[in-house]
């Protein structure tokens, strides 16, 4: 999100707080960091959020993701959900199953109420949400905000972390000068948000280090349209080579991402069309039909990835700045929009009870709330990813009875659809308002 020469000076003490611009600078504008604006709207507090392109090219990316109910939620609490429902869909079965084994698990909302955790009726499973439909309804939320500033399309060249405050330096891109050269300068808040994504300098150059590995495949994402009703399932079908999630979107069109190793991923996305439809539709086992390719074919690698720490002296991470996931069960948002709903109680709480939002024991009470909640999801999703890849006899056996054993015990399934569903763990105050309505 912010260019390489972002530098970051260490701590230095100072005599005197000058005058703060904002309270929090956060650094990314995709949907992370601009649901956490949102999350901060009537707190009091005066945000700045900084991105390095124009609002409606941040928008305009061609993805859509899958949302469980606890991101519905979340949002919901937040103010924004009610201009994002009703332009995503909603689903109300999940079907796992193994390549071509002919069993098939299913999964309903009742599947849930042996842990007491049952969605409501409005709710289904999850919902699947395109990127410019979400982000372009968070930015309209935002856009009668007093206490809110837009700073895009500018870039971060240097943070400098002091003991009261945190100084941040600033160059906003000209648009209308083909350069490119604008306007440099400087502003201070009591903590930075890095929202920057997965190669966050904001991460890099506060020296804070990750852990984890690229995995052997890349992601081959597209949108097709489908011959036949999608019924509003979501399917995740286990081949040897990866996994495939095909998940039902508004106008009988799906979001697929098809994982590979990286050299057929590559083949795929060259493959002429007719004969990728005609693969694809092999893979779909002819449920949807015949199809129709409505997008380009996204190649992007896929790696699992922790930070070190979530926080240090008057920074934060959140989403993919601070982790990165497998794919496989389409977690990933998911974990980024819990972080946005803890931080900003963590923020809001710590705001009202007159404390310094960015000082260390603050911070630490976000970090220690979500570092190891995510760290059950990396490790459910690298586990169902080695699981669920190969052809060795034992793995596919052992496998296969784990279909076979999810369905019929009723609480192993409930605990795989708490993970799915976000419901396991600690749920945000602001994410109890839609389980209740």
């Amino acid at each position: 999100m912010v260019k390489k020469q972002l530098s970051s000076n260490s701590l230095s003490e100072t005599t005197t707080t000058p005058k703060l611009d904002y309270d929090l600078v956060i650094v990314g504008g995709g949907i992370a960091g601009t649901a956490l604006a949102c999350a901060l709207k009537n707190s009091g507090l005066k945000v700045a959020l900084v991105e390095t392109k124009p609002k409606s090219v941040v928008a305009a990316k061609k993805l859509a993701y899958n949302l469980s109910v606890m991101s519905g939620r979340i949002l919901d609490g937040i103010g924004v959900w009610q201009k994002i429902l009703p332009k995503i869909s909603t689903y109300r079965q999940i079907s796992l199953s193994d390549g071509n084994y002919p069993r098939t698990v299913q999964f309903y909302p009742d599947d849930l109420a042996a842990t007491g955790k049952k969605p409501t009726s409005k709710e289904g499973l999850g919902y699947v949400g395109e990127h410019q439909v979400m982000l372009t309804a968070m930015q309209e939320f935002l856009a009668d905000s007093e206490q809110l500033t837009w700073l895009c399309p500018t870039e971060v060249l240097q943070v400098n972390y002091q003991s009261d405050f945190v100084e941040v330096e600033l160059k906003r891109k000209d648009t209308d000068n083909l350069s490119g050269e604008g306007k440099t300068f400087t502003v201070r808040s009591k903590l930075v948000i890095g929202a920057d994504g997965a190669r966050s300098p904001i991460r890099e150059t506060a020296g804070i280090g990750t852990h984890g590995w690229k995995y052997w495949q890349s992601c081959v994402a597209m949108t097709i349209k489908t011959e036949k009703s999608h019924n509003n399932i979501a399917f995740e079908r286990f081949w040897p080579s990866g996994p495939m999630g095909v998940l039902p979107l508004p106008g009988n069109r799906c979001q697929v991402v098809w994982t590979a190793p990286h050299a057929e991923a590559k083949a795929l996305q060259a493959l002429d069309k007719d004969e990728f439809l005609a693969k694809l539709e092999y893979r779909t086992a002819g449920l949807l039909g015949k199809l129709e390719l409505l997008s380009d074919r996204y190649v992007f690698p896929v790696q699992l990835m922790q930070s070190d720490r979530y926080v240090q002296h008057r920074l934060a991470l959140i989403g993919d700045a601070a982790h990165c996931c497998h794919p496989v069960g389409g977690q990933g948002l998911n974990m980024g929009i819990r972080d946005v709903g803890a931080i900003a109680e963590v923020i809001k709480a710590a705001h009202q009870q007159g404390e310094d939002i960015g000082d260390i024991r603050v911070l630490k009470r976000y970090e220690g709330w979500r570092r190891k909640e995510n760290l059950v999801i990396l490790g459910v999703t690298d586990f169902l990813d080695r699981m669920f890849s190969g052809t060795l006899l034992p793995i596919v056996a052992v496998r296969r009875l784990g279909l076979w054993g999810m369905g019929i015990v009723p609480m192993f399934k409930s605990l795989a659809l708490r993970v799915m569903t976000g419901l396991f763990g600690r749920h945000p105050e602001l994410a109890q308002i839609l389980s209740v309505k």
